[in-house]
């Protein structure tokens, strides 16, 4: 009788984020006990094609050696072939390792708590809310929490009043500003502009990206991270510092591409501001309510000290070599151990949602 946990590992997806997400989702399979847990492959090609169990793995197949491979691939059951929701009687939980847009943004826990099926990670409301940064910053500012003065606008309020839009930039934020998609993860489709010139190309960028766009002013600062792990009770781990390759700010190449940018864990601070800033990533992680983990990233000016939240990120990445798995390492959490509390907090959470009354009489 197989006593293992089956869990369905989702990864890939119609994101700009699809290839974080298959170094992401190689990352916590390569992690996970084969002698405790049966893993279910679940990719999602950038069309949106589903493609479960080995045709799935032959999506990450450049991530494992020939013998990983081998490993993992006669241990999937040969009648998974497909994923349906409505088939709960395959899986036990579901880590779903999709970053950005239909993934991280509450669509697919919304299909997972419809098939009542326990996952990882963030539930429907917060995983929107944090995927959206202008609505999360709403909710920030709802809970004093302190930001950097931005602005936010629809593709089609930009259509109709472009050269109103451009002067309201400048006249409240100036430049340079940063300019991004409002629902996009990994610094995609985001500028930085110094000109007006710049400014509208950055526009033109990011909106091709999503519909809605968020500008904020640049600030000079050092860019520090926490992660946070829990459910109701959740714990913050020491800051880190992202010491950028780039000069102009913490874009997508210096994230994945050069490898030259720097983390420094812990952060160079004082044990109040590390003390307060972990008490600011948790007051954030409850204010929108996650659960399972986020990354919170802060700016610390570099003229006055001042912390200010950045956004927040309800799946980081997550290899071993990322931020998060970095920070909880360093606070005394391994990387299989982080993967093996992430699924039991999966299970606590979907075991207390169990107890709700769904039905009402009279």
């Amino acid at each position: 009788m197989n006593n293992k946990i089956r869990v369905a590992v989702m990864f890939g997806g119609k994101s700009g984020e699809h290839d974080v997400s298959l170094s992401s989702a190689s990352s916590v399979i390569k992690s996970m006990d084969l002698e405790q847990y049966q893993i279910l492959p679940i990719g999602i090609t950038k069309d949106g094609e589903w493609k479960a169990g080995s045709l799935g793995l032959a999506m990450l197949s450049k991530h494992f050696t020939e013998e990983e491979y081998n490993q993992i691939n006669e241990q999937i059951p040969e009648d998974f072939t497909q994923f349906n929701p409505l088939r709960v009687d395959q899986i036990d939980v579901v880590f779903p390792v999709l970053h950005g847009t239909y993934g991280e943004d509450g669509t697919m826990q919304g299909l997972l708590e419809i098939a009542n099926l326990p996952y990882v990670g963030t539930g429907v409301l917060a995983s929107a809310v944090g995927m959206d940064k202008v609505l999360s910053k709403k909710v920030f500012e709802q809970v004093g929490l302190p930001q950097c003065k931005y602005l936010h606008y629809l593709r089609t309020q930009f259509e109709k009043n472009e050269e109103y839009i451009i002067n309201q930039i400048v006249s409240q934020l100036g430049f340079p500003c940063i300019v991004k998609p409002a629902n996009m993860g990994s610094s995609v489709g985001i500028s930085k502009a110094k000109n007006e010139e710049e400014l509208v190309a950055a526009l033109e960028l990011a909106f091709q990206y999503d519909r809605k766009v968020v500008i904020e002013e640049f600030v000079p600062a050092h860019e520090v991270e926490v992660a946070v792990l829990g459910n109701d009770n959740p714990e913050a781990s020491v800051p880190g510092e992202i010491i950028s390759s780039s000069e102009e700010f913490y874009d997508y190449k210096a994230k994945y591409i050069d490898g030259k940018s720097i983390m420094k864990i812990p952060a160079d601070l004082t044990e109040e501001v590390a003390l307060q800033i972990r008490a600011m990533a948790i007051k954030a992680y409850q204010a929108i309510d996650c659960s399972g983990l986020s990354r919170v990233d802060f700016f610390i000016r570099k003229d006055t000290g001042e912390i200010l939240i950045n956004e927040i990120n309800t799946m980081p990445g997550f290899t071993p070599y990322s931020m998060y798995a970095k920070l909880w390492e360093n606070s005394g959490l391994s990387y299989s151990d982080l993967v093996t509390r992430l699924i039991e907090l999966a299970f606590e959470r979907h075991a207390e949602k169990s107890q709700l009354e769904t039905k009402f009489e009279i």
